[in-house]
């Protein structure tokens, strides 16, 4: 096959994707102190963002070096389940954000640590069984005019994954809006409590608390809405130029992933920074103060 430009750059982003969150997973895997409830879920979404970058590579290994329909089914369902779990990890990491905040005095309990596991078992069962989907038959292999606009993937299997998306981003904006107003109230009472209302400070730390919501939800939402659109109105015919130009900006969420949830974190921090000075022994155990920090 003549070489894509695009599939190029794909393959160049998947391979920038693997670096980054493998770095993320080796520090929480290695580092004991991290098996909080918060640092699960970083590690599931860098563990699925890590996959989805792999998928990327062996996408572009097998379509210009082994060529196969069998693969090319296998790299779209591992590309299919890996970015699924990303973006519900998103949605976990939101959940228990927000139940951080609602319920602040029982937040460090057994029923945290056990709701954590229910939602990383629902959110990878959810994206195995969506990846198998196509391996299993859900593909139009047999019938090219049933596919849409990621072959092998047919129409209606990628406008419930658009779907599915669209959910998920509606959930988390609720959720942040509700996130929102907490953290404001909450730093009206400090501000009342300390005498503060006429200073700088309530709206400096209300403006703090905002714009973190505001930049997670843009991103997500200016990586993945025009592929999930685009899922949605398009069909076999459409150009791939287009596919190309939406799903591009998609895997820059896995890319953007590490350093929103995870470069920022302070712990994690010093765990690298205690790894690039050379220092063997990990950080000393801690124990976060809030999973609205990450």
């Amino acid at each position: 096959l003549a070489l894509n430009p695009w599939d190029v750059v794909l393959c160049i982003s998947g391979t920038i994707i693997s670096c980054e969150n493998a770095i993320v997973v080796v520090v929480i895997f290695y580092t004991p102190a991290f098996r909080a409830p918060m640092f699960l879920l970083i590690g599931s979404l860098a563990t699925a963002d890590l996959l989805a970058g792999v998928g990327l590579i062996l996408h572009f290994a097998f379509v210009y070096f082994i060529p196969s329909e069998a693969v090319s089914l296998l790299t779209v369902g591992l590309l299919v389940g890996s970015f699924t779990a990303s973006v519900c990890s998103l949605l976990a990491i939101t959940i228990d954000r927000y139940l951080s905040l609602y319920n602040a005095l029982t937040y460090y309990s057994e029923r945290t640590v056990t709701r954590t596991y229910i939602m990383l078992m629902l959110t990878w069962g959810a994206s195995i069984c969506h990846g198998l989907l196509p391996v299993l038959g859900w593909n139009c292999l047999a019938e090219p005019s049933a596919c849409s606009v990621v072959r092998p993937l047919t129409k209606s299997h990628l406008v419930l994954l658009s779907a599915s998306l669209l959910a998920v981003l509606a959930a988390m904006l609720q959720l942040y809006v509700q996130i929102c107003r907490i953290v404001c109230r909450h730093a009206h009472q400090i501000a009342v409590q300390r005498h503060f209302l006429a200073s700088s400070h309530y709206g400096t730390s209300t403006r703090k608390g905002i714009a973190t919501p505001a930049v997670i939800l843009g991103t997500l939402a200016s990586c993945w809405l025009p592929f999930a659109i685009y899922g949605l109105l398009g069909d076999c015919s459409s150009p791939a130029l287009y596919t190309y130009a939406t799903l591009l900006p998609a895997t820059y969420n896995s890319l953007l992933n590490p350093v929103i949830y995870a470069f920022r974190n302070r712990e994690i921090q010093k765990v690298l920074w205690a790894v690039c000075c050379g220092c063997v022994s990990p950080a000393p155990p801690f124990r976060s103060r809030s999973p609205s920090d990450v």
